[in-house]
């Protein structure tokens, strides 16, 4: 006995067999079959085989087992119990015998599910539109051949009597005002009545009150002959009071001069068919795991939602997302992950059982609760704390006692001015703001910010093209000796010549450049145009010898590359090394340790000056100070900004003073240069210069400003300049 293989993956041949051989002998012993039993198994095998690649299959389609219920029907393997064994064996021995390697797969498990109601769904199907083509070619001959020979119209009678008593399903003969002609065992079998109970009754009897109205309009209609048959889904009562749904098929007979005579109604019970569905459909639409609606049967609602809201609704959503989940996960373990799912997904339906909300799980950790009422914002908010409380609470799991947070993106708005896709990107956005802002916390949508988020995005997405292109630009800060005045360095500060928005200044891109890596490349180019306009200066003004001070970001610092970098730099513009300075933070710095704190060494023996920017605002470890081969500390504007413009005499500007004296006297006694930033007044460069600070670099002294401003400044005054080490003179 040979079958195709089905290609592996776990499939069992000796199972497949044993299956099909056991199929073979319930069918042939719960009727008749028309095969032999050698003919019976092999049909049966190849049917087993092609369930199984059903199984397999990349891309599933229950369609093999509706046609394999065909294939029952067309073998003559009709009685009832052959459906009842296949249906329930398909569920309980085909895993087991044919892929015993997949018998606990949930997904395989949803596809056996799938098999059996798609060859129920075929089998009866296929009984019923063969019985119907019998049915209506021996009524077409029954009530067709009054013109043919008496014995024929007796022979075409008694076939039609010998179906009309043996058939499977119900058939039913009423007059045109309903009152029943004729049944047979099978239709008073299925409604629970007897067959003489049946003709002392009326159709509208049995009629079920939700369905008659519908059904009583499609009777009239076909009576006036708009239709010559109609096909319908139906309720029946039976006789104790129950209720069973069918599949109803209803013809009209007519006189010869048209007039309505009776009708003809075939009635199929599909009860067990419908339940199946109903139970298929509740799998496709809710969470096997928590039990709650998945996220198609809540898409399904909010569309709904969307598609009958009037001109006033609103419609609040709360996303919620468990912080951390990932983590319990991770160290737990997926099962224990699981239980804890099941409890959150029980306890946010619980939190709002009876007020009208749908909760929903959308996938992992992610859950939704759509909001039905209409108090607005303040309905969205209680939900989302209802939520968070019951989300909070201990949840004991095994003999884990689990601590569980979530963050909730709330979003309430009128219906008739977004869509779905609108307002779950909503969500999503606010969710993520609520995870931002720390765990156990909801936020609100707020549409300036979202466009806020949304223009950042796109600058961010922007920003390797405008490299590309050549978009940035470098603007150069004077930094000035508070002794004579003279311009001794400028920092050069990058800028974005944006296509659309104009220049663009570092608070709004460098950050982005950070959080996307960019600042490498970014920074590496910055260095080399720096260095380059330096060395045009240099050549130009050869006495001046002018520093250049570019900023490192903390990114660039730690790039063990670094240092190969400001060499090709230096190389390739021809700038001597001490003509530049590179800033770093404070923070950046004092815990550089490794590989970071070689580089710094590196890059001072190649000459290059090195400073720390916002000296003062970071850890401020003076003790790992002395260790770095740093040349100037720039210290910090707030520090500056207190020392107040208007010449008062306040305690908290003295305080101010005392803290820049004695950073000064700090740095000097490292033998550092100081250059202070952000000298906005007159008033604040004297107190500088009185403190002995030796540069200071602010609006003071000029703003950022295109390399060919500071050319011109260059060709009209000269003064003294900074000397390799940094120093023209050691302070006192």
């Amino acid at each position: 006995m040979h079958a195709p293989d089905p290609g592996g993956g776990g499939f069992s041949r000796p199972g497949a067999q044993a299956y099909a051989a056991e199929w073979a002998r319930a069918v042939r012993r719960i009727g008749f079959v028309p095969l032999s039993a050698a003919g019976t198994e092999r049909l049966l095998l190849e049917h087993t085989v092609r369930l199984g690649q059903a199984l397999l299959a990349p891309v599933f389609s229950a369609r093999v087992a509706e046609d394999v219920g065909r294939a029952l029907v067309a073998a003559h393997l009709t009685d009832p119990g052959v459906l009842d064994w296949s249906v329930q064996a398909l569920g309980d021995r085909f895993l087991p015998r044919v892929l015993p390697p997949l018998a606990e797969e949930p997904e395989v498990r949803e596809r056996v599910v799938a098999l059996q109601g798609a060859l129920g769904a075929g089998f009866a199907r296929a009984l019923r539109d063969r019985t119907f083509s019998q049915q209506e070619r021996i009524a077409r001959s029954a009530w067709q051949a009054r013109d043919a020979v008496e014995q024929a119209l007796r022979d075409s009678e008694a076939r039609f009597r010998a179906v009309f008593t043996g058939a499977a399903i119900g058939i039913g003969i009423a007059a045109v005002d309903g009152t029943i002609l004729e049944v047979n065992q099978s239709f008073a079998d299925m409604l629970g009545y007897t067959v003489e109970e049946l003709r002392r009754i009326n159709v509208a009897a049995l009629c079920h009150a939700d369905d008659a109205a519908g059904m009583w309009e499609l009777y009239q209609e076909l009576t006036e002959g708009k239709h010559d048959s109609v096909r319908v889904e139906k309720r029946y009562y039976r006789k104790d009071g129950s209720t069973i749904r069918t599949d109803l098929a209803v013809s009209l007979i007519r006189h010869d001069d048209g007039r309505p005579r009776f009708t003809v109604a075939m009635i199929e019970d599909i009860t067990e068919r419908y339940e199946l569905e109903q139970r298929l459909r509740f799998q496709a639409l809710h969470d096997p795991l928590t039990g709650l609606p998945n996220r198609t049967l809540f898409l399904e609602t909010l569309g709904e939602v969307f598609d009958t809201a009037g001109p006033e609704q609103r419609v609040g959503l709360c996303f919620i997302d468990l912080d951390g989940f990932k983590a319990i996960n991770d160290s737990l373990g997926h099962g224990l992950g699981d239980r804890l799912l099941k409890v959150i997904g029980r306890r946010l339906a619980d939190c709002v059982a009876g007020q009208g909300h749908l909760v929903a799980r959308m996938g992992g950790d992610e859950f939704v609760i759509l909001v039905d009422s209409g108090g607005g914002l303040d309905d969205a908010v209680e939900v989302a704390e209802l939520a968070l409380a019951a989300v909070s609470a201990p949840v004991h799991v095994g003999d884990q006692q689990l601590a569980v947070s979530a963050s909730i993106g709330i979003v309430e708005c009128p219906a008739v001015e977004t869509s779905v896709s609108e307002l779950m990107k909503a969500a999503d956005t606010t969710l993520y703001w609520a995870k931002a802002e720390g765990r156990g916390r909801w936020a609100v949508y707020d549409p300036e910010r979202s466009a806020a988020d949304i223009a950042r995005s796109a600058l961010a997405a922007g920003l390797p093209a405008a490299l590309d292109r050549g978009e940035f630009v470098l603007h150069y800060q004077p930094i000035v000796s508070l002794l004579d005045e003279s311009m001794v360095a400028v920092e050069a500060l990058v800028r974005w010549q944006h296509p659309d928005l104009g220049l663009i200044g570092p608070d709004r891109f460098i950050g982005l450049a950070e959080e996307t890596g960019l600042i490498v490349r970014l920074g590496a180019w910055v260095l080399k145009q720096a260095c380059r306009d330096a060395e045009g200066w240099r050549r130009a003004y050869p006495g001046t010898r002018l520093v250049v001070s570019v900023n490192l970001a903390a990114r660039q610092a730690d790039d063990p590359a670094i240092v190969e970098t400001v060499a090709e730099a230096l190389q390739h513009t021809g700038l001597p090394a001490e003509l530049l300075q590179l800033e770093l933070t404070e923070s950046a710095v004092m815990g550089t340790a490794g590989e970071p704190l070689r580089s710094l060494h590196q890059l001072a023996d190649l000459g290059v000056r090195l400073a720390i920017d916002d000296f003062g605002t970071g850890y401020s470890n003076l003790a790992y100070l002395r260790r770095l081969p740093i040349h100037c500390l720039k210290l910090a504007g707030p520090f500056v900004e207190g020392i107040r413009n208007d010449g008062t005499d306040d305690a908290a500007d003295h305080r101010d003073e005392r803290i820049v004296d004695a950073l000064v006297r700090l740095a000097h006694a490292l033998e550092l240069w100081v250059t202070a930033e952000a000298v906005e007044t007159e008033v604040q460069a004297e107190r500088l210069r009185a403190l002995r600070c030796d540069t200071g670099q602010g609006r003071w002294f000029g703003p950022p400003m295109p390399a060919n401003r500071i050319h011109a400044q260059l060709g009209g005054k000269e003064g003294p300049l900074l000397n390799a080490s940094g120093r023209e003179g050691a302070p006192s």
